[in-house]
């Protein structure tokens, strides 16, 4: 017998427990996390130590962002179940992260990478734990990419800003001859008034460049100027005295690097570099950003080179004379094209190549080599980077810059684009208001939650009842709305890719007290049941939260059913669910003496005309089934 009993107590509490973890449950699919960790942890306390509820405590606290409770019920989880989920041990890895336990957090991310191999976090398994204060402060940055005014139907390309003006190359000049190679006349360089307002490029009209000898009939680009303005350095041809090409032996015009200084606002004394050949191109001129060197492109063939142009660099001494040049090496170049190379404020250097993988033809990289690493280049990707050719990188100190492309969409052979960078931003706003009378809602916390489903920002409603978020591009969002006697409301919404965008979300929070009676939608039982279903749980967790919020209150629970079945059968059953109900109520630490009684009334309350022997239809039966929670003692206003 006593075995029986056992057996009988056992079975009742792992029903309540399993009850419990399902009610949890549900508020997890709600983002309602406080209330089902709640649950979750008394269905531990009963005994479920699953790995369905460990794992969900931690996501409870891992939303909530309370690393320290998260990390300790996902260690309880990871040291039960040896076949966790692996995203369980990543989420571990970030939460210790998140405490400052760096080693813990990159012996679980080696962990995560024995399970997930392929996956491309275990990237950041770099032994220097000093990583993660870098990966903290990385934001998500958006590029604003603008096909500039001033390109033709020609090519256009190579860009450098100095001193309010833009210089580029451009074969626009129909005077020139045309070069075979595309059939379009031979480029120039032109300069043009730009101004910055916030990262807009405003540019003028352009002009050819101040001085005559530097164009001629044939090819100029690639400009580069000193910080103080007073010499720029180009390409041109290989041009004789007579202004005409030079050949090699083959019958090949080779490219040069020349350079001028300013005079009166013109540039004159043009020279030819010393490194420059007759047998061999070199070009594409850059400078670090101290001009003590000199970075260039050259395809010369000696026992340093990699492949089929290569980018070099040459020390500018102080009197003027140059060093011998020398290859970057491996760092950059290898067996194809390494071209176009910029150095930035920061000796970021930028430059295109075929040699790594890439989107097609020239990509943009940029590469860490002259500050002493040996990492490999990184793609820059799209915006950056197409299916095309492209190339002329140049950036400023404030992220905005331009580079040149033939994809597709151009207006000629070469654009040349702007771009700036910015945080892609959106706001959401909208008013919370009573679902019954439309008033706004003061006070109503509102809760901003990301597809993750954790909760990013609590905001709360102004007396108008209404809140405002900024939150990222390209995401999707739920808002929550709560306020005490209301039901929540959760709504979802997707923030586009338009900056400055304004997404309107409105909630409606259905009040639960009228006329002394605290309502909640339909109790649900199955046929000729008494226990309470989880859907049936979850509703009855509003009248539990209008009781905590009113500790003063009292209530007495009525149950009643339809016509249907007989009438003595029915005052039996509603009853057997008014008590039901009641004990969910006491389980959930409502005091006894604040329920005053639970009585079911069979069906001798109808609201409706469809008592015994009428014909009703089931909307007009199922109106007549339902549960009152009457407030006999207190108030809840809402």
């Amino acid at each position: 017998m006593k075995t029986k009993v056992l057996l009988i107590i056992l079975l009742i509490s792992g029903s309540l427990t399993y009850a419990q973890s399902k009610l949890a449950d549900k508020f997890f699919e709600n983002f309602a996390y406080v209330r089902a960790s709640e649950l979750y942890e008394e269905a531990v306390a009963n005994g479920d130590d699953s790995e369905h509820v460990l794992t969900r405590l931690g996501d409870c606290y891992y939303n909530n962002s309370n690393a320290a409770k998260a990390a300790t019920w996902y260690k309880k989880a990871l040291d039960k179940y040896s076949d966790i989920h692996p995203e369980y041990i990543y989420k571990y890895s970030q939460v210790q992260r998140s405490l400052g336990n760096y080693q813990e957090a990159e012996d679980y991310l080696q962990k995560f990478k024995e399970r997930q191999n392929e996956d491309s976090r275990t990237k950041f398994i770099l032994g220097d734990v000093k990583i993660y204060d870098e990966l903290s402060s990385m934001e998500k940055v958006y590029i604003e990419v603008t096909n500039l005014d001033i390109n033709t139907e020609y090519s256009d390309f190579g860009s450098f800003e100095y001193d309010g003006n833009l210089y580029f190359a451009s074969a626009r000049n129909t005077s020139n001859k045309l070069y075979d190679w595309n059939e379009e006349p031979f480029l120039d360089i032109y300069q043009v008034d730009v101004k910055d307002d916030n990262g807009v490029k405003a540019l003028g009209k352009p002009g050819f460049i101040m001085a005559e000898d530097v164009n001629t009939n044939y090819h100029e680009a690639s400009v580069a100027i000193t910080n103080d303005g007073k010499t720029i350095y180009f390409t041109r041809d290989n041009v004789n005295k007579r202004n005409r090409l030079d050949y090699d032996k083959k019958g090949t015009t080779h490219l040069k690097i020349y350079k001028a200084s300013l005079d009166n606002g013109n540039w004159s004394d043009i020279e030819e570099l010393p490194f420059n050949d007759d047998v061999f191109s070199t070009g594409h001129p850059a400078l670090s950003p101290d001009n003590k060197t000199l970075y260039f492109v050259s395809d010369r063939d000696d026992i340093n080179s990699f492949g089929q142009t290569d980018i070099y660099k040459v020390t500018i001494n102080d009197d003027g004379s140059y060093g011998e040049p020398e290859n970057l090496g491996a760092a950059v170049n290898t067996e194809g094209r390494e071209m176009f190379p910029f150095v930035a404020k920061d000796n970021t250097l930028y430059f295109s190549s075929d040699g790594y993988l890439n989107l097609g033809l020239l990509d943009i990289y940029k590469s860490d080599a002259l500050n002493g690493s040996t990492d490999k280049p990184k793609n820059l990707g799209a915006p950056y980077n197409s299916g095309a050719d492209d190339f002329a990188f140049y950036i400023t100190e404030n992220e905005t810059g331009y580079f040149s492309s033939n994809r597709e969409g151009g207006k000629g052979s070469d654009d040349i684009y702007s771009f700036a960078a910015y945080e892609c931003k959106q706001t959401v706003t909208g008013v919370a208001r009573d679902s019954k009378t439309q008033e706004p809602l003061n006070a109503v916390t509102i809760e901003i939650i990301n597809d993750a489903g954790v909760i990013i920002q609590t905001v709360t409603t102004a007396a108008d009842g209404a809140y405002t978020y900024e939150v990222d591009c390209n995401q999707k969002y739920s808002i929550r709305g709560s306020k005490p006697n209301y039901k929540d409301d959760v709504q979802h919404f997707i923030a586009g890719s338009e900056n400055n965008f304004e997404n309107k979300v409105d909630l409606n929070l259905i009040p639960l007290c009228f006329d002394s009676e605290i309502v909640i939608n339909p109790i649900f039982f199955d046929f000729d049941k008494w226990n309470i279903r989880t859907d049936a749980q979850y509703e009855l967790e509003n009248i539990v939260s209008v009781m905590r919020d009113h500790p003063q209150m009292v209530i007495k629970i009525e149950s009643h059913t339809d016509s249907r079945g007989r009438d003595a059968y029915n005052i039996k059953l509603s009853d057997r669910r008014a008590k039901s109900t009641r004990d969910y109520l006491l389980s959930r630490n409502i005091a006894p003496e604040r329920i005053e009684s639970a009585i079911g009334y069979g069906e001798t309350q109808l609201l409706n005309e469809c008592s015994n022997g009428v014909k009703c239809s089931k909307e007009k039966h199922q109106k007549n089934r339902r549960s009152k929670f009457l407030i006999v003692q207190g108030k809840c206003e809402n």
